[in-house]
């Protein structure tokens, strides 16, 4: 059965459109529910022949998205991830879609058992603005491995990434297989909306909850994908130097604008001063100047720009001290750029404490016991990420027994997240569900369970009239 779509009058011409391509994919899933695979290979290799025919284009459309866009980064950060993410799952889909033996107990003998792994049907996927073509790629990926169809929702906020997305798309594969919808949120809120047999969301906890709402109405399985503030741990052994290299690595990356970047440092108390120097000059290293720096991202647009002020004025008035690592001490004037700014003596009334950053504020909190930082990360709602930098083993051992999150990197930041053999998800405020890897496979398919029986049929000796031998034979071998 084709699941129905709301229509209501006065829909816009891209709703109606886009009701108008769920309703061709759900009919051409149902004409061809079980793709070989062939055939899912063939459509891995013609997404990786697109995005490589198309690299110039692609950081052409971020850096128009975003102001400036360091070109490398979009390189790194979101066509090689996505590439990587290809080549893995075309290497591994045959074995997935292989059914799985199961073993039978006494009362099912003779038979076989297996689970079988069967596509869901259309699958939604709502991609964010920070990782436009990287977060679209890689649920497109898992999808289209399992054996789906796809829709994506790019944001409104990267108009130029998403016209080009929809339009190299197009040349590669039919709507009724992938389709790319844009519009502003009115357009999202109904995407939001379908009867999809799988919604991925990655964005802020705030909308997630607003996308879990409409998919109840629909009783649409969810995966989220959020933030949350993801803390960074510093061993008091660590070498600075070291940590600051790697701290800067993850959190300057995109301005910050990275879901699983260190929101907050835990360092000791003795070290803060050593750290503030480290980053000093790792950051000065790296960006020895801002304001014309192709290497450095601007933010977003002017929404996340004012927001990003309006959370380091905030800071400001309550008392926190500010350090602006700025090499040059240039005036930024209206790049949109923000230097990486440390941020001291933070208290929870502030915002910069209860919000998710994402931007180049960091604040830095000093600990005095591994403990009381272990209690401070508890005491918070469950990060996407958590890093902790100690050569330790038992040290590891124990921030990684008593603390929760949905992925964590041992003396380092945000690398995690390209192990495609792992699985990618938060736990908590900062999502449900995961991808990536095998895990990415199985979200997005039915294991559907299956028992087979032969012609023995041995069911005719324990049917009632209860009391006789085989009965008493069944159970001796089973109650006990």
């Amino acid at each position: 059965m084709v699941a129905e779509v709301k229509n209501l009058h006065g829909l816009s011409g891209e709703i109606e459109q886009m009701q108008s391509v769920y309703r061709q994919q759900r009919e051409a899933f149902a004409l061809h529910p079980y793709p070989s695979a062939e055939e899912r290979l063939d459509q891995l290799t013609r997404l990786k022949e697109m995005l490589l025919a198309h690299v110039d284009e692609i950081c052409a459309a971020a850096t128009a998205d975003f102001g400036n866009r360091s070109i490398d980064e979009t390189k790194i950060m979101e066509i090689i991830t996505s590439l990587e993410g290809l080549k893995y799952n075309a290497k591994n889909v045959r074995r997935w879609m292989k059914p799985q033996r199961r073993a039978i107990g006494a009362l099912q003998f003779p038979a076989r058992a297996w689970v079988a792994y069967q596509p869901l049907g259309v699958v939604g996927v709502i991609a964010p603005w920070n990782y436009p073509l990287f977060l679209a790629i890689g649920p497109l990926v898992a999808a289209l491995a399992a054996g789906n169809r796809v829709m994506i929702k790019m944001s409104e906020f990267t108009p130029h990434m998403g016209a080009l997305l929809k339009t190299m798309l197009a040349k590669y594969f039919s709507e009724d297989q992938i389709a790319v919808i844009n519009g502003e949120a009115d357009v999202a809120a109904a995407f939001s909306s379908l009867p999809f047999d799988h919604l991925l969301f990655t964005g802020s906890t705030s909308i997630g909850r607003h996308v879990m709402r409409a998919a109840a109405e629909n009783l649409t399985p969810v995966t989220l994908e959020l933030g949350g503030k993801s803390p960074t741990i510093i061993a008091d052994s660590y070498p600075m130097a070291e940590a600051a290299s790697r701290i800067a690595f993850g959190k300057c990356y995109n301005a910050g604008q990275t879901c699983v970047a260190t929101d907050y440092v835990l360092c000791p108390e003795s070290r803060v001063d050593e750290l503030v120097q480290a980053m000093t000059d790792q950051v000065s290293q790296m960006y020895p100047t801002i304001r014309n720096n192709p290497d450095y991202t601007s933010i977003i647009n002017e929404r996340q720009y004012s927001r990003l002020q309006k959370v380091l004025a905030d800071a400001k008035e309550k008392g926190a001290r500010i350090v602006e690592i700025n090499p040059a001490n240039e005036d930024m004037g209206d790049t949109r750029k923000i230097p990486l700014t440390l941020v001291f003596d933070v208290r929870d009334d502030m915002l910069i404490a209860s919000e998710e950053i994402f931007g180049p504020l960091m604040p830095v909190v000093g600990y005095k016991t591994l403990k009381d930082a272990v209690q401070h990360v508890n005491d918070r709602p469950r990060p996407l990420a958590l890093y902790y930098f100690d050569y330790n083993d038992q040290n590891c051992q124990y921030v990684l027994n008593n603390t929760h999150s949905g992925g964590v990197s041992l003396n380092d930041t945000i690398s995690h997240v390209g192990v495609d053999d792992m699985a990618f998800g938060g736990i908590g405020p900062s999502g449900m569900g995961s991808y990536h890897g095998h895990e990415g496979f199985l979200t997005f398919s039915h294991a559907k369970s299956v028992l087979r029986k032969g012609r023995l049929n041995f069911l005719k000796a324990s049917l009632p009239p209860f009391g006789r031998g085989i009965h008493n034979f069944i159970y001796k071998l089973t109650l006990k």
